[in-house]
């Protein structure tokens, strides 16, 4: 086998049209200068991906290529090798079938590794080649978290003396007895942030404790903890949140402030009195999340301009509205980090402060001690600012003093828990607001839904989207016959999901002098409906539609959400 003449790396890339001659011949020079191998200059060069050159040596070595983002989940075999060997050699086993492994690795050439094996495990290896930067992230998603967090279970199972703490374990006697639980809650925290969760769910079941992460809007179920670690592991959230541990009875919040992966992240802890015992929510407050600035949201061209000039306005109330989880604080804290300038003042009043800005007053609600909105929003006013922005429009107080300031010169940001943009109008009034007041401070509404981007690294052409879905979201007989429609085929880099992410769709609705006529009369939700569309005014399916034809997001994802807020007819 070492005497068969292998086709060399540069030829087999001329050959397959990847690079041309000329560049093979740049990458050898600069191959020589640099000392390094024809790919990696390939790859440094720019002048070939790195896929390509991984391809090419699984074929110059006879070797079978395999992509990592078919394989998504944890190996069954993974324990074979310990972590350290696995993150220093880039090295994964895949199948074992009597005594030969199957493995990846990401050097054909490093025989060394491979003799390492064969000795620890005493087994023939068939080994297969992928490349580096996927392996990488592959082992960052999976191996890692996987691995430890099913290890910590074990030992924690095994240890008799442990199993017989957990019982009584109040959480004030966290010694080293409970080392292991520090580090099953530390590697479950870990593995929620570098997989891009919002949320981690600790729910207590009757036989077993659920261990969930919300992605892109979306629960899905990470682990099982056994029932007898139950206590062990809320307590000990308790403790890194600064909850009092002997309080069960009553929902309590906290936060947390730790270090992952270099990085601060902070968490807002929740937790809830329940049936089989106290169930825990940790919210993963990221800052990029709302610094990630106006074009990041989603808006289609004409929107994103009006939105820019509306947030500029020198006085007035812009509302944005939604149910929970619509996305309405982030957009709120994009608008205020653009408006963040040294000659103008901005004061919030937030329940909770979820992130710090720079430069601004930001006032945290505490209804215990009278530090409500509409106390706090009095006080503001005698703050001399520029932009106001309230957490929410809860009752009629808040609503008034709120009009109040807008009327005396100020910018008002809020939000209001509304399915679409005309009923903030008229649930306003509803609260006891005069119809004057609202027709004369409302500059804008603007209702919106999170929906999930198709996942950019596994698009592709849907060969045969559902019509029945596609009418129902509104599309035309020859749009569907006509149409391009995308879909994620999973891999990978979305966990299998086919998303990666989320933007918006958006209603804006700008009050012209007919919606304000309307609203002062007292119109019913369908005329000033009727108004807005005949004023511009885009619906939330529209905008959908609009976000599912240039590939942003699938039909199934538009239904999910519209049905969700009874939304599907325009």
């Amino acid at each position: 086998m070492a005497s068969k003449t292998r086709r060399r790396l540069g030829e087999t890339l001329v050959e397959w049209g990847v690079v041309s001659a000329a560049a093979v011949e740049e990458a050898l020079e600069h191959a020589r200068n640099e000392h390094l191998r024809i790919g990696e200059a390939l790859i440094a060069l720019g002048l070939a991906d790195e896929e390509d050159v991984t391809k090419a040596l699984a074929h110059q070595y006879d070797m079978e290529y395999f992509d990592l983002d078919r394989n998504l989940g944890v190996p069954a075999e993974m324990h074979l090798i310990p972590e350290d060997l696995v993150k220093r050699h880039l090295v994964l086993p895949l199948s074992r079938e009597n005594n030969r492994l199957k493995v990846v690795i990401t050097d054909p050439l490093d025989l060394d590794t491979l003799d390492m094996l064969r000795f620890r495990l005493h087994c023939e290896l068939e080994p297969c080649l992928a490349s580096k930067t996927k392996m990488r992230n592959y082992l960052d998603r999976f191996a890692q978290s996987d691995v430890s967090i099913d290890r910590v279970v074990q030992t924690i199972e095994r240890d008799a003396e442990a199993e017989d703490d957990m019982a009584s374990q109040t959480g004030e006697n966290l010694t080293e007895q409970s080392a292991p639980i520090i580090r099953l809650v530390t590697m479950i925290i870990t593995e929620a942030v570098k997989g891009r969760s919002s949320d981690i769910h600790i729910e207590p079941m009757a036989d077993r404790v659920r261990v969930r992460y919300r992605l892109d809007g979306v629960c899905i179920q990470r682990d099982n903890i056994p029932k007898r670690m139950q206590g062990s592991v809320i307590n000990r959230i308790k403790i890194m949140a600064g909850i009092d541990l002997a309080e069960k009875r009553l929902p309590q919040d906290g936060r947390i402030k730790m270090n992952v992966s270099g990085s601060q992240v902070d968490f807002r802890v929740s937790s809830l009195p329940s049936y089989h015992g106290e169930s825990v929510v940790l919210r993963i407050l990221r800052p990029e999340s709302v610094r990630m600035g106006i074009p990041a949201l989603g808006f289609e061209q004409e929107d994103y301009e009006r939105f820019t000039r509306i947030i500029r306005r020198p006085n007035g109330i812009f509302l944005v509205t939604g149910p929970t989880g619509s996305g309405k604080t982030t957009t709120l804290y994009a608008a205020i980090n653009e408006l963040n300038r040294p000659d103008r003042k901005i004061i919030t009043a937030e329940d909770p402060v979820e992130y710090n800005f720079t430069g601004v007053n930001q006032c945290q609600v505490n209804d215990q001690i009278g530090l409500t909105f509409s106390s706090i929003l009095r006080s503001m006013l005698r703050q001399a600012p520029n932009i106001i922005l309230v957490g929410e429009i809860r009752d009629m107080e808040v609503a008034e003093v709120a009009i109040q300031a807008a009327l005396t010169g100020h910018l008002v940001f809020s939000t209001l828990h509304t399915n679409d943009a005309p009923s903030a109008i008229t649930r306003l009034i509803d609260m006891g607001v005069k119809p004057f007041l609202v027709a004369s401070s409302i500059q804008a509404v603007m209702a919106q839904r999170l929906v999930r981007i198709i996942c950019k690294e596994c698009r592709e052409v849907d060969p045969s989207p559902d019509p029945k879905i596609l009418r129902t979201l509104g599309f035309r007989p020859e749009e569907i016959a006509s149409g391009t429609f995308y879909r994620g085929r999973g891999c990978g880099a979305c966990n299998g999901t086919g998303y990666r992410g989320r933007q918006g769709i958006f209603e804006l609705m700008e009050l012209d002098n007919t919606i304000r006529e309307l609203a002062f009369s007292r119109a019913t939700l369908g005329d000033l409906r009727r108004a807005a569309k005949g004023a511009g005014m885009k619906s939330l399916l529209e905008d959908g539609r609009t976000k599912i034809r240039t590939g942003v997001t699938t039909a199934d994802e538009l239904v999910r959400t519209t049905q969700a807020a009874d939304l599907v007819m325009d």
